[in-house]
This record gives structure tokens, C-alpha cells and sequence, in this order.
């Protein structure tokens, strides 16, 4: 999912991944998704939808806690130079080979029954 090198302005980071978990073989986007971000404190759950026993459709959803990230950026918008963003906007820079049907987003606030409007899924 990670590519071998990324670029952000003038630096070029150079990515390595090894471990024991870095040649597994992975049952479904959920399971991978659930190992890379397991204790990765701005991560909140992944869902796969499913019905009856069956997965549906074939999305997976990363979700994030519900909190603003914000980083230095030299930001003429900003008067701190920052940037205020969501962890489901970073994501697809940072993996850029996200497998199809994976969908980053942002928890909903406790309080409010879990779903919007109590809907779907």
C-alpha cells in the first residue's frame, strides 16, 4: 500500500516496511486494514457492511476519531502557517495504493446514536 519513495515539497522519504507481519497474506481489506493501524492512536475501527453472514458490497471503511489534525505548513491562509485538516484526508496521500472499495472517513460524534440520523448502515 505504501509506495517505496514519496515526495512532499523538497524532501524525498525513502519507505521501508519489514517485520513479521510484512509478507502475511491478508483474508480481506478489513483484516489488513485492522493490522497496520492497530495501535495507531488516531485510528477508531474499520467496518465492512455485511447482511445475513455476507459482505454485501465490497467496501471496507477506515474510520478515524473524530478530531481536527493540525501540522505546520507554511500556510500563507493561515495566520500560524497551518494546516487544520481530517486523518481521512491524509490517508490517501500517505497510501497511495489503496486497494479499490477501501474508503477512509472520520468517526460521528458519540451521543448521536452512532449513525446519522440513525440510518444506514
Amino acid at each position: 500500500m505504501l509506495p517505496s519513495e514519496k515526495t512532499w515539497g523538497n524532501i524525498t522519504w525513502t519507505i521501508s516496511v519489514d517485520g513479521p507481519m510484512s509478507n502475511k497474506a491478508f483474508t480481506s481489506n478489513k483484516e489488513l486494514f485492522e493490522t497496520v493501524f492497530e495501535k495507531n492512536p488516531a485510528f477508531s475501527c474499520c467496518v465492512a457492511p455485511v447482511q445475513d453472514g455476507y459482505q454485501f458490497i465490497d467496501f471496507t471503511y477506515i474510520i478515524f476519531k473524530n478530531c481536527v489534525v493540525q501540522f505546520f505548513n507554511d500556510n500563507l491562509n493561515d495566520a500560524f502557517g497551518n494546516v487544520s485538516t481530517l486523518y481521512q484526508d491524509i490517508a490517501p496521500e500517505v497510501f497511495e495504493n489503496t486497494p479499490i472499495g477501501v474508503h477512509y472517513c472520520t468517526d460521528v460524534e458519540r451521543g448521536n446514536l452512532g449513525k446519522p440520523l440513525g440510518e444506514w448502515p
